[in-house]
């Protein structure tokens, strides 16, 4: 029978123009995407230092698409004190979960709600451009903000303060890495209390902290800290790195020494975050074939009569999501938010995460902020017939996106080839740790591809030693680019005719917010950020953060005696721009930073808003 093969690499935005300007954290990486994605421009872009950045695409045939964006919302002139990479961090919480581990609110050294700005921007654009290749009216405009962008990417944590009951492990300060006998910085990660028990004996740790410590280990992706015992930390440090990876290689648990912007830079291979590749009809016999008769050839929902509006440009469109954790889950939410009818594929019982502490009316409040208003199919892919079933829902869905383990979907015979074949129109999207780009790659979770690229480094200011956060920037910026990837994949489906596979990483993610970094390292330039950068002062009640270009100035004056409303009258009264350091993220709620944008949802748990407005 004719089937799909992956074949040559396009660019979904072929022949159109852009043009963009504005602050240049935000601007520089839409502009880097978008000509990734196969556009072209004659300027420059993120001239100068403007509040608000203004994108045009244009071109074959499209209306012109229009996008706003800046630090606040609506985008333009600082909105309550948020004029900056760093007043955004302090206001929307991200300062408070990245210092959980410190005990005290720290500001990322990397420009991490700019990067999620930018990467929800270009979505914003290709969203639009794939409701009009669907016959959708054009929107005028999407409006983005690095204040919307900074509440989504702490959601998960946000949502846990509205739950039913307490976090279910402690909130305390503590985390990797660990060191070596050497002095060596290097993160441990283990999936399974059994291999990481072992480990710890294999080092003769004592029983008692290897009982503690699993819990804290375990939940530090939710809680943003990790609290081990102090026996722990001691126990690497009398041994030597091999040693310690002779007890991960006999545990099945795995170690990654943490590397430098500069070693990262010399091997960087220049690759884009995510790759599109069409599926073209050839001859291919199943490579597994199962009992039963093959589901029929379709062509997805494009023609429903649900169809797209300016608002919800992927209205009428399917998603199948296979993803467990955070990066794919929030790929396919952010497409449900732009009108996709996402169905999540779950094991037989459901997602186990559904039930992880703390609840909402009996259902994780963190599972809701990534999962609420999807549907759920048991599907047990384990077995042929629900795999037979599996394929039948791919005929006519528009979307299939996963994260599994690599090899498992050619394993089952779900993999782009096989998929296609039902359902040639197909965008198939993987998104994964590595996307197959590093040799020596470990296991491909946020903390250890933080370690690998240099991360620990680019958030963490010069005088301090590297640690990659405990907050999950990278899974989050992966979802994101997961989500990017779809929406360029459905572009190109609409401008081809042909189904696509797209393929976005954790790696990825990580080369994108740390690419300011990594060009001062190929420049022979210090590629960290200088010694003090973004630690916000302290207050008699709080703590307040000033813009990165106030900071140095703002440190001559001592404001531990003063309320933090006072702090920053005093530093405005100088010509000091600066804000409150949101400390509690339950405060959200009444925040008037946030005044009406932030709300619940069914279940009580705290939601915050749509990262776009179109109009």
């Amino acid at each position: 029978m004719a089937s799909p093969a992956t074949t040559q690499t396009v660019g979904p935005l072929d022949t159109l123009r852009f043009d963009a300007s504005g602050p240049p954290q935000i601007a520089g990486v839409v502009a880097d995407h978008l000509r990734l994605l196969g556009a072209r421009t004659e300027g420059a872009a993120g001239h100068g230092d403007a509040a608000a950045g203004h994108i045009a695409l244009t071109g074959d045939g499209f209306a012109p698409a229009h996008a706003v964006t800046g630090w606040g919302s609506p985008a333009g002139e600082p909105v309550n004190g948020l004029a900056d990479e760093a007043t955004v961090q302090a206001a929307t919480g991200v300062m408070a979960v990245h210092g959980r581990r410190d005990g005290v609110p720290r500001g990322l050294a990397a420009d991490y709600t700019a990067t999620a700005t930018a990467v929800l921007t270009v979505q914003g654009l290709l969203a639009g451009l794939v409701g009009q290749a669907r016959g959708g009216t054009a929107s005028r405009q999407v409006t983005t903000g690095a204040d919307r962008a900074g509440l989504l990417t702490v959601s998960q944590y946000f949502a846990a303060t509205g739950a039913d009951e307490g976090e279910a492990a402690e909130l305390a300060p503590g985390g990797p890495p660990f060191t070596s006998a050497e002095g060596l910085l290097f993160e441990l990660e283990t999936l399974d209390p059994g291999d990481w028990a072992a480990f710890w004996r294999a080092l003769k740790a004592p029983a008692d902290a290897i009982r503690a410590g699993w819990r804290p280990f375990q939940f530090r992706y939710a809680t943003a800290c990790a609290p081990f015992p102090a026996a722990l930390h001691a126990v690497t440090r009398a041994h030597p790195l091999e040693r310690i990876r002779r007890a991960a290689a006999h545990s099945g648990a795995e170690v990654c020494v943490l590397r430098t912007l500069a070693e990262r830079a010399a091997e960087h291979d220049g690759a884009a975050p995510w790759s599109l590749r069409l599926l073209e009809p050839r001859l291919l016999e199943p490579r597994h074939p199962e009992p039963g008769p093959e589901p029929e050839p379709a062509r997805g929902s494009a023609d429903r009569t649900s169809g797209p509006t300016p608002a919800r440009p992927l209205a009428g469109l399917t998603v199948l999501e296979a993803g467990r954790r955070i990066q794919a889950p929030l790929a396919a939410h952010l497409l449900g938010l732009l009108g996709a009818d996402v169905i999540r594929i779950e094991p037989p019982g459901g997602d186990p995460l559904r039930g992880m502490p703390p609840a909402c009316s009996g259902i994780s409040a963190r599972w809701l902020a990534l999962n609420r208003g999807k549907q759920a199919v048991e599907i047990d892919i384990k077995t042929a017939a629900d795999r037979r079933r599996l394929r039948e829902m791919a005929a006519g869905a528009d979307v299939f996106l996963h994260n599994w383990a690599p090899g498992k979907a050619s394993e089952l015979g779900l993999d782009a080839d096989d998929l296609a074949r039902v359902n040639p129109a197909l965008v198939y999207a993987y998104t994964s740790g590595w996307a197959d780009r590093l040799d020596d790659a470990p296991m491909g979770t946020d903390f250890m591809v933080q370690a690998r690229t240099g991360v620990g480094e680019a958030v963490r200011p010069q005088g301090e030693p590297p640690a990659p956060s405990l907050m999950t920037l990278l899974d989050v910026l992966g979802g994101l680019h997961g989500a990017e990837a779809v929406l360029a994949g459905l572009l190109l489906r609409a401008r081809t005719g042909h189904g696509v596979r797209v393929d976005s990483s954790l790696l990825g993610a990580a080369d994108t917010l740390t690419a300011p970094a990594l060009r001062r390292a190929a420049r022979g330039e210090h590629p960290r950020r200088p010694a003090g950068f973004r630690h916000p002062q302290r207050t008699a009640d709080g703590w307040i953060a000033p813009t990165d270009a106030c900071a140095a100035a703002a440190t001559a004056y001592d404001l531990r005696e003063l309320s933090t409303e006072d702090a920053l009258s005093q530093l405005r009264s100088h010509g000091l721009a600066a804000t409150a350091v949101t400390t509690d993220l339950a405060a959200l709620h009444h925040d008037p930073r946030f005044a009406g944008s932030i709300s619940r949802d069914a279940h009580g748990a705290p939601a915050v808003p749509d990262p776009w407005s179109f109009r």
